[in-house]
């Protein structure tokens, strides 16, 4: 009965974020980078309170309101430039994917892995007693979106990688896609040599897709065919 009510106090506080979000129009406000230019001058006047600031919407955004992360991560290019703006985005969106995981752990778990067991190929994928998997699977998540990055979160929580290691392997498989996206942006206001911005952008863009697309398909291939085989 435990489980049942967690999953439905889950559903309420969502259905209760969505009412207020669309009263409010909060995720419209915040999806427009123009929106968030009110930090520019604060960067000037008290960097540290500026980034603290844009943690803490960013967090807000990508949790609770489940904005894109490239928002966010252009917006840091523009108002930290390439490298303050990477750090101040990865902090953010590593701590946001944190807090999710915690809350996919709690609400989640008990109700909802049992049924993902069910099937074959997630049970290898998201429950191997060898902790590779997982391993590789955030990896490959990470670099290609192959569902919303803010559903990967709560997701990852379901499953039996542990929170320290989904932490920091978060932090570090996601710095590739966080960089090309903030150092393309920071070209937008760059004074002098743009093209530099755009063509690092633009490598790093095609190495993390190209990497990316090679490990899924190497890898969820043989996993899938381990478990038809099975």
């Amino acid at each position: 009965m435990k489980k049942y009510i967690k999953i439905i106090t889950f559903v309420v506080i969502i259905i209760l974020i969505l009412a207020l979000n669309h009263h409010f129009g909060w995720s419209v406000y915040l999806s427009d980078e123009k929106n968030l230019m009110f930090l520019k001058k604060t960067v000037e006047e008290n960097f540290l309170w500026a980034l603290c600031v844009y943690i803490v919407l960013t967090i807000f955004g990508c949790v609770v309101l489940a904005l894109p992360g490239i928002t966010f991560a252009v917006a840091a290019g523009i108002l930290f430039g390439p490298f303050m703006g990477i750090f101040a985005c990865l902090t953010a969106t590593t701590l946001g994917a944190m807090l999710a995981f915690l809350v996919g752990r709690f609400f989640l778990k008990e109700s909802v892995k049992p049924m993902l067991e069910k099937n074959k190929l997630l049970k290898k994928l998201l429950f191997s007693e060898d902790g590779k998997s997982d391993m590789l699977v955030l990896m490959i998540t990470r670099m290609v979106p192959l569902f919303p990055y803010n559903l990967q979160n709560f997701a990852y929580g379901i499953t039996d990688i542990g929170f320290w290691k989904y932490s920091v392997l978060t932090f570090v498989f996601m710095l590739p896609g966080v960089s090309f996206f903030t150092i393309g942006s920071a070209g937008l206001t760059a004074e002098g040599d743009k093209w530099k911005y755009f063509l690092t952008a633009g490598i790093l863009a095609v190495l993390v897709t190209a990497a990316g697309i090679l490990l899924q398909r190497r890898f969820l291939g043989n996993v899938k065919e381990d478990a038809e085989g099975e």
